[in-house]
């Protein structure tokens, strides 16, 4: 796309009019070839905000990423991912990182899209560093890792290098824009299966469409009304679901999850404040162990959001009895089981670089 298009397509954007398909394509283009301006790149996306994307245009940005982007070729499938958006209002610890451990053990292939904070305590590379994961194994190593293990954690930067030209007018815009959306919507591996918290509920239909547009099966978009990129145990949830090409939409309480009782307290599902400390908590959750009050709230909520992907992943269709099979899940340490496997498997370069490397604990999928 020539330099006159892209300003013709962000005046159409400033006045309003919604990009088709192909002048979404060609501007995002001009994007990650670094054919567009510093200038031009952050008038685009605050002109994008304002006016309010589209599921086209969201789809046919993604889609050139996707083109664009190293991939990861395991030949599991099909794979889940439970990457979201960040940038929440409502910081808790990585419920999303937690999930996928767990998800992994019932033999559903978890390919985990994640990054390093932005503007929270502790992302999921974060934590998983501080738990001694390795995050910059290549790709054919992470492929190794979700065939032996049934789980792999694919760091975004590592797999996204066109984006290289944007980065630095998003950090200086510092507000949220259409690529929050387009990270989870660009998993490395091609996962068709997602859990995927949002940071507005305006973005649950959007993120849903967006998703049958590029082929996935089965999608649950979140966004918990207080704030929260998850599924909340504080308050109801707003859902988008994708299923049979078909989307719904509804919300759910905790009651309708199967909890009752008090709710918890915002203080009792935070981040901790560095990723060591972030890394103990986690283990500590995904250990099973249930000391006191605070460690089930953070139990709940993991269990819950487990729940979700049970759904995505047909393993559960009824959301108490997904919340109340995670919770049995949670209670057998099997999440941290599947934690220190990953963590000893991609220390051990050995293995790492063989992809015919099998393992006795892996799972089959079913």
């Amino acid at each position: 796309m020539s330099e006159c298009n892209l300003q013709d397509n962000l005046r159409h954007i400033t006045n309003g009019r919604h990009l088709t398909a192909d002048e979404a394509s060609g501007t995002m283009r001009s994007l990650i070839d670094g054919l567009a301006t510093p200038a031009q790149i952050g008038a685009l996306l605050i002109a994008l905000r304002m006016k309010g994307e589209t599921v086209t245009e969201v789809a046919s940005f993604a889609r050139e990423m996707r083109l664009r982007l190293v991939p990861v070729t395991p030949k599991r499938r099909p794979l889940l991912d439970t990457c979201g958006t960040g940038g929440s209002a409502c910081r808790v610890f990585n419920v999303s990182t937690a999930a996928a451990f767990i998800v992994a053990e019932t033999g559903v292939g978890v390919a985990k899209h994640g990054n390093r904070a932005v503007s929270g305590v502790c992302g999921s590379a974060d934590v998983l560093e501080a738990l001694g994961v390795r995050i910059d194994l290549a790709p054919e190593h992470c492929a190794n890792c979700i065939d032996v293990l049934g789980i792999g954690f694919l760091f975004a930067p590592a797999h996204h290098p066109a984006l290289r030209y944007v980065s630095g007018p998003r950090r200086e815009l510092g507000v949220r824009t259409v690529f929050n959306l387009l990270g989870p919507l660009s998993n490395p591996a091609g996962a068709t299966l997602h859990v995927m918290g949002v940071y507005d509920g305006e973005l649950c239909p959007l993120a849903a469409g967006a998703l049958r547009e590029l082929g996935s099966d089965r999608a649950v978009v979140v966004h918990g009304e207080i704030g929260m990129g998850e599924i909340s145990t504080i308050g109801p949830t707003r859902i988008s679901e994708l299923r049979d090409r078909s989307i719904s939409h509804y919300v759910l309480t905790p009651a309708d999850l199967g909890l009752h009782g008090p709710e918890p307290a915002l203080m009792d599902i935070a981040p901790a404040p560095t990723a060591a400390a972030n890394a103990d908590l986690l283990r500590n959750v995904l250990g099973g162990h249930d000391s006191d009050w605070r460690a089930r709230s953070r139990r709940n909520l993991i269990a819950v959001n487990v729940a979700a992907a049970l759904r995505v992943a047909g393993i559960t269709e009824d959301w108490p009895a997904g919340v109340e099979h995670a919770q049995d899940l949670l209670s057998s340490g099997c999440g941290l089981q599947v934690l220190d496997r990953l963590a000893a498997f991609t220390q051990d370069t050995s293995t790492s670089r063989n992809p015919q490397t099998t393992s006795t604990h892996a799972k089959q999928p079913k």
